[in-house]
């Protein structure tokens, strides 16, 4: 099987890697360098770009003549559905949506695609294409017939952007309670990986731990306290999380359900007496921002 990608930033420099080590005859082509010259050869064509660059690269490859006939395209888009790559459909052998649902955060490092889950949707011999190189890749191919890909998008950016942004309110929090910034990450990463197999092997409500499961409204009005005196940037956060965890602790009812009407008194009273803030502390020696391009 060949493969082009175009496309070389997070995504499409990670699936190349993975397809690489796979054995696979890979051809990694920067977006920004436009078109290839010559005709593509490749059994699959990826679009590995930016979803508000997908309908105009679309249109350019139908009218370039560089894509047979035999070939499939897939994007790897959350958002947008196979329709995405209309203009394609006459002039390849298909399209389909190939969303690999792991975060990709560097250009540089890749994320273990092992396990992680696909979505493949599309014309028959596309998403078929799309479902072989995923488990090629060590990947579960998953297809919804009548998936919402905006709510199935926003359900993976707030589970994985969500997560990074928790962990940087996290790393303040340990840096205020005494622990060096440059240790912090090294903590948080593997409670974050123990979270992962906790959600995926238990499910919900049975990967939630700590003290809100366990009904400790002391806990976590001594924590509110904390936060309120040290950190108060983060305390709506740290509120709303603790709301969020309040159903789950119920069903599991480790704890008399007293304990848990105690907990949303503590909440109640200390949600009262803040105002929400998406103010952060700048962190010393961190670039504030990134560019970052496909």
């Amino acid at each position: 099987m060949k493969v082009f990608v175009l496309g070389a930033g997070k995504v499409g420099r990670a699936l190349a890697q993975g397809l690489r080590e796979k054995k696979v005859d890979v051809t990694l082509r920067p977006a920004r360098k436009g078109l290839p010259k010559a005709r593509i050869d490749a059994d699959v064509l990826v679009l590995a770009v930016r979803d508000r660059e997908l309908g105009p690269l679309a249109e350019k490859l139908a009218a370039s003549g560089l894509v047979s006939r035999k070939t499939v395209v897939l994007h790897n888009a959350g958002a947008l559905p196979a329709d995405a790559l209309a203009p394609l459909r006459p002039v390849t052998a298909g399209v389909a949506q190939m969303h690999p649902m792991i975060s990709f955060a560097s250009r540089t490092f890749f994320p273990t695609l092992t396990r992680g889950q696909v979505h493949a949707k599309g014309d028959p011999k596309a998403e078929k294409a799309a479902r072989s190189l995923a488990k090629l890749l060590g990947m579960t191919p998953r297809t919804f017939a009548k998936l919402d890909t905006i709510g199935y998008h926003a359900a993976a950016g707030l589970v994985a952007n969500g997560a990074a942004a928790l962990a940087a309110i996290g790393e303040e929090l340990l840096v205020v309670a005494g622990v060096p910034r440059e240790e912090a990450p090294k903590m948080l990463g593997p409670l974050l990986r123990s979270v992962a197999e906790n959600v995926e092997k238990l499910g919900f409500p049975d990967a939630l731990t700590g003290p809100v499961r366990r009904g400790d409204a002391g806990a976590i009005e001594r924590q509110i306290g904390l936060l309120r005196e040290r950190l108060p940037e983060a305390l709506p956060l740290f509120i709303a999380s603790a709301w969020a965890q309040l159903p789950l602790a119920r069903t599991l009812a480790d704890a008399p359900a007293s304990n848990f009407d105690a907990m949303e008194t503590v909440l109640t009273r200390a949600g009262s007496a803040v105002a929400p803030t998406t103010k952060r502390r700048p962190a010393h020696g961190r670039a504030q921002s990134r560019r970052s391009a496909r």
